[in-house]
């Protein structure tokens, strides 16, 4: 594989990772598993309620932040980094 191919599989890579993340906390959590959360509570809250409402956008911006982190290691790695 050259360079750039190898680079944008490993970007499509952490994609799909990240993008598995994003819908298991947001639809898995927060709506499908939410009865079977509930039972168990954190700060007061039923817990499928808190991953519907606190827990998604925590994961949201932890993403974020983990994506970032990943495509400036891979753009150091491929020399494609600004500075």
């Amino acid at each position: 594989m050259n360079k750039k191919s190898t680079y944008w599989s490993t970007n499509l890579k952490y994609l799909g990772i990240l993008l598995s993340i994003w819908f298991t906390v947001s639809f898995l959590f927060g709506i499908v598993f939410a009865e079977t959360l509930n039972q168990f509570q954190i700060l007061g809250f039923p817990l499928g309620f808190w991953f519907a409402h606190q827990g998604a956008i925590y994961t949201f911006v932890l993403l974020i932040f983990v994506y970032v982190y990943l495509m400036n290691r891979l753009d150091k790695k491929h020399d494609v980094d600004e500075l």
